[in-house]
């Protein structure tokens, strides 16, 4: 199983579109180490967004097994 994780960037690690609209942190949303989604504004968006990651990788987990 995958590891989806959300993890935040401060400071000069933050996009600068995100800098110049008055943001100082950001939150990625990482899979096996990977950055898959983001730079969210929000923690909220990005947990939203693991959500339907987490939903999805168990769906299709559940969909191989039922075809083993």
């Amino acid at each position: 199983m995958s590891r989806i994780d959300v993890v935040s960037l401060v400071g000069s690690a933050v996009p600068a579109e995100l800098r110049s609209d008055g943001h100082m942190a950001c939150w990625l949303l990482m899979v096996d180490g990977q950055p898959k989604a983001g730079p969210f504004a929000s923690r909220e968006a990005a947990l939203a967004c693991q959500a339907v990651w987490l939903l999805s990788t168990a769906a299709r987990d559940e969909g191989a097994a039922l075809l083993a």
